[in-house]
C-alpha cells in the first residue's frame, strides 16, 4: 500500500479522497492555488503545498508543477479526483514516466475513451449497442448536413473530447444544425483544446443510465448497478439515484455484461463509468466513459455499502478487487442532490460569494459531502459546488421522503443555492412515481414559469 498521496484536486472530492486516504492509514499531500488558501481540503490533509495562481490554467491544470510537488512530497501515487486534469492520458504518462502511480486507468486506455468517437467504435467491437450516427468525426457543415439527413432529424452534435455538457448542440432542423454545428465546435476548442465534432442521433425523451465498474490488474472487471442521471439541466447533472426506477433486473443485468465487455475490450483498469441512453421501449445505447470517479459515485457507496475511492487506490496499489465488492449486492435505495450556488430564479446563473451562516442537514439515512463552511468564499474561478446531499432508504419513497425533509433543513446564508429547485423536484408527482426523462427538468422549469389561470 501506498505510504503517501498527492491530491491533485480541490473542494469536495479533495475532501473525500482524503478521508479515504485517512481510513487506509495513508498521508495526504494536497495541492492548492492561491484562490483556495482557506480550504478544507488544505487544513484536513497531512501538507500541503501552493502551485500557483488562482486560475486553473495557473495551477489544478499545470502538470509540471503537481509534478514537482509530488517529488518534493515524495508522494508515491497521485489521485486527480473528477475534472481538471483527471481524463488527461499525458497526465497520466508523466506519472507514469516520473514512476509516481497514477490512481486511474492508464493513459493508453483513456486515450481509446476519451475521445467519444475513438469509444464509440471500441464499443462497436466490443458488440455494445450505440446510437446511430457519423462513422467518424464530421469537419463541415456540409458534411453535417448530409449526415443528419441520412439519420434523420433530430439529431445531437457532439464534442469528440470532454464532457460535463459542454461542446454539444441538439438540431431539429437544417437551420438549427448549421448553428449548432459552428456552436458546437467553437465550445469544445475553448474548453477542450479541440474542435473535432461527430453526429448522433438524438433519441428523445431517454433515460440516462450510467454503469459504474471497478476492474483491478489482473483483469477481473465487476459491474456496480446503475445510477439514473436522467434528471439535469443542460447536460449538467442535478439529481442521481440507484436504482434507477425504470431499470429492471433483466436490463440491469444486460447493461452490466456490456459496460464489462467494453472495459475488457480497452483493458481498463481502475474506476470508470460506462453511460447509456435507454429509450422509452427499453434500447439502451451506448453514450461515452467517464475514466475517473464521478461526482455521483457516493450513491453507489451507499446502495452496495463500499468505499469505491478507498477501492481505487487498492486497485492503483496493485492489489485485487476486494473481496467485500466482488460480494456486494444493492441494500438500499439511495437519491442524491447536488447544492450549487446558482440562482434557478434567474437561468441558474451562477452566484459566487461569501456564505454567512451555513447549516448542512443530518439525521438518519442522510450523508452530505462538502467542503463549505460558514465565512467560506465561494470562487468564482471553479465550479459552484457546494455540498452533496445522499438520502438513503429501504426503498425509494423512503429516500425520497428524507432526501426532501434534508433538503427544507439546509439553509445557506449569503448567496443563492439550487437546494429550494432540488426540494421541489423531490414533491413533484411525476418524479415521485418515478415518471421522468433527460426532458423533466425543462418541462418543470416551463410548468413552474407559466403564469397562474385567473379564476
Amino acid at each position: 500500500m501506498f505510504d503517501k498521496i498527492l491530491i491533485a484536486n480541490r473542494g469536495e472530492i479533495a475532501v473525500r479522497i482524503i478521508r479515504a486516504c485517512r481510513d487506509l492509514g495513508i498521508r495526504t499531500l494536497a495541492i492548492y492555488s492561491e484562490e483556495d488558501a482557506d480550504s478544507i481540503h488544505v487544513q484536513l490533509a497531512d501538507e500541503a503545498v501552493c502551485i500557483g495562481r488562482g486560475p486553473a490554467r495557473d495551477s489544478y491544470l499545470r502538470i509540471e508543477r503537481i509534478i514537482a510537488a509530488a517529488e518534493i512530497g515524495d508522494v508515491d501515487a497521485i489521485h486527480p479526483g473528477y475534472g481538471f486534469l483527471s481524463e488527461n492520458p499525458q497526465f497520466a504518462d508523466v506519472c507514469d514516466s516520473c514512476n509516481i502511480r497514477f490512481v486511474g486507468p492508464s493513459g493508453e486506455a483513456m486515450r481509446a475513451m476519451g475521445d467519444k468517437n475513438a469509444a464509440r467504435a471500441a464499443a462497436r467491437r466490443a458488440g455494445v449497442p450505440i446510437t446511430p450516427g457519423s462513422d467518424g468525426i464530421i469537419s463541415t457543415e456540409q458534411e453535417a448536413m448530409r449526415v443528419a439527413q441520412r439519420l434523420g432529424y433530430p439529431v445531437m452534435v457532439k464534442a469528440a473530447a470532454g464532457g460535463g455538457g459542454r461542446g454539444m448542440r441538439p438540431a431539429h432542423n437544417d437551420v438549427s444544425l448549421a448553428k449548432g454545428f459552428h456552436a458546437a465546435r467553437t465550445e469544445a476548442e475553448k474548453a477542450f483544446g479541440s474542435g473535432d465534432v461527430y453526429i448522433e442521433k438524438l433519441i428523445e425523451d431517454p433515460r440516462h443510465i450510467e454503469i459504474q465498474i471497478l476492474a483491478d490488474r489482473s483483469g477481473r472487471v465487476v459491474s456496480l448497478g446503475e445510477r439514473d442521471c436522467s434528471i439535469q439541466r443542460r447536460n449538467q447533472k442535478l439529481i442521481e439515484e440507484c436504482p434507477s426506477p425504470a431499470v429492471d433486473d433483466e436490463l440491469r443485468k444486460r447493461m452490466g455484461r456490456a459496460a464489462i465487455k467494453l472495459c475488457h475490450e480497452v483493458h481498463y483498469e481502475n474506476a470508470g463509468t460506462i453511460e447509456f441512453l435507454v429509450d422509452p421501449s427499453g434500447g439502451f445505447y451506448f453514450m461515452e466513459m467517464n475514466t475517473r470517479i464521478q461526482v455521483e459515485h457516493g450513491v453507489t457507496e451507499e446502495v452496495y455499502g463500499i468505499d469505491i475511492v478507498a477501492e481505487q487506490i487498492r486497485i492503483a496499489a496493485g492489489e485485487p478487487i476486494s473481496q467485500r465488492v466482488l460480494e456486494a449486492m444493492p441494500r438500499r435505495h439511495a437519491i442524491e442532490a447536488r447544492i450549487n450556488a446558482e440562482d434557478p430564479q434567474n437561468g441558474f446563473r451562477p452566484c459566487p460569494g461569501r456564505i454567512g451562516l451555513l447549516y448542512l442537514p443530518g439525521g438518519p439515512g442522510i450523508r452530505v459531502d462538502s467542503h463549505a463552511y460558514g465565512g467560506y468564499t465561494i470562487p468564482s474561478l471553479y465550479d459552484s459546488m457546494i455540498a452533496k446531499v445522499i438520502a438513503t432508504g429501504a426503498d425509494r419513497a423512503e429516500a425520497v421522503a428524507r432526501l426532501a425533509r434534508a433538503l427544507k433543513e439546509t439553509h445557506v446564508e449569503g448567496v443563492e443555492t439550487t437546494a429550494p429547485f432540488a426540494a421541489a423536484i423531490m414533491n413533484d408527482p411525476d418524479f415521485r412515481r418515478g415518471r421522468y426523462s433527460t426532458a423533466f427538468v425543462e418541462r418543470l422549469l416551463a410548468k413552474r414559469q407559466s403564469p397562474t389561470p385567473e379564476k
